[in-house]
């Protein structure tokens, strides 16, 4: 059916084929993620979505259009996030359309906070982002950006982090019912190397170290989430990411982290992580109880009609899949 008028995020799908697959969408969705349930669960998540930026603003963008993300590819990105309750978004864009259009399909009980551009060459004119449900979570007053003390710089290691982050952490602090958490996201610098990382992961697992300590006198609980580009599980990134004692769950070692990742080899591109303290190295544990975690593969259902190949999906979608964790909200 041809678009008759100019579009809006909120019509109905035009398209037959987009409908149906959407439904797919939807269905997969309801059997792999958990319900959201008020004061039964909190599910927190982080995904890295591929230059969240411009909207093309028809149904279907053509191969004449730039960007190639068009409405019906936020109405997909929407629903996925619709299915959390905390969600942070890394390589949100100077431009916010994408993020504006994805909150309209949300509708007004979703609320969001995000970074100014991080400027430089390095920075890439990224945003970090935060989108919430408030029929459950709500901030409970604390958003910052962290920065690593000077006197720091040369613990980590000799000529380690002689800047500041280039994308610096964002932190804040959320509530649902009486569970009170601080959600830390970043997205590192990718750099010419793998090494290259590793200061910026050893300041980052300092730092939370540090700041875990202190919060839990306050009854706070602290989440480390994001983009840590950390090439392989195990891998010194890994082990850098850990020193300080953030701790992965086992549940999540083995989920693929990309839609290029090798399916017969799911702890290559390990780059996104959620990890909180569980009481070694005297750092406090988290008092949150963690009920599972996951990953949401839309690889093989959205845009599948179009014949995309993955390289075209992630500019449309993400070339990140959402990680997710599900918590208590009941003891």
């Amino acid at each position: 059916m041809p678009e008759r008028h100019e579009p809006q995020i909120t019509d109905d799908i035009p398209y037959e084929e987009e409908q149906e697959e959407f439904d797919r969408l939807v269905a997969a969705l309801d059997t792999t993620i958990p319900s959201k349930e008020l004061d039964r669960n909190i599910l927190i998540a982080t995904w890295n979505i591929r230059e969240f930026g411009s909207v093309t603003k028809k149904w279907r963008a053509t191969s004449g259009d730039s960007p190639k993300r068009d409405l019906y590819s936020v109405r997909c990105i929407a629903e996925i996030i619709s299915r959390f309750d905390v969600i942070a978004i890394q390589e949100v864009q100077d431009n916010i359309r994408a993020l504006r259009y994805a909150l309209k399909v949300l509708g007004p009980e979703w609320n969001f906070t995000l970074t100014d551009t991080t400027r430089g060459r390095l920075g890439d004119s990224e945003r970090i982002a935060f989108l919430f449900d408030t029929r459950k979570v709500n901030m409970s007053g604390l958003a910052c950006e962290l920065v690593v003390p000077p006197e720091w710089l040369s613990e980590i290691a000799e000529d380690a982090l002689r800047r500041q982050f280039a994308r610096t952490p964002y932190a804040v602090s959320f509530r649902s019912g009486d569970k009170t958490f601080i959600l830390v996201t970043l997205h590192v610098v990718w750099g010419g190397r793998a090494a290259d990382r590793v200061p910026e992961l050893t300041a980052i697992a300092r730092w939370l170290s540090d700041w875990a300590g202190e919060i839990n006198a306050w009854d706070h609980n602290l989440i480390a989430l994001g983009d840590f580009n950390i090439d392989r599980h195990g891998s010194a990134l890994y082990q850098a990411f850990t020193s300080t004692g953030l701790t992965v769950p086992p549940d999540l070692h083995r989920v693929p982290r990309t839609i290029f990742a090798d399916q017969e080899d799911p702890l290559e591109k390990h780059y996104d992580q959620i990890a909180w303290f569980t009481g070694d190295a005297n750092v406090p544990a988290l008092s949150l109880t963690y009920l599972r975690g996951g990953h949401f593969d839309f690889a093989d259902i959205v845009m599948r009609s179009r014949g995309l190949t993955n390289n075209q999906l992630s500019f449309r979608i993400s070339d990140h899949y959402p990680l997710w964790a599900e918590f208590s909200a009941r003891d």
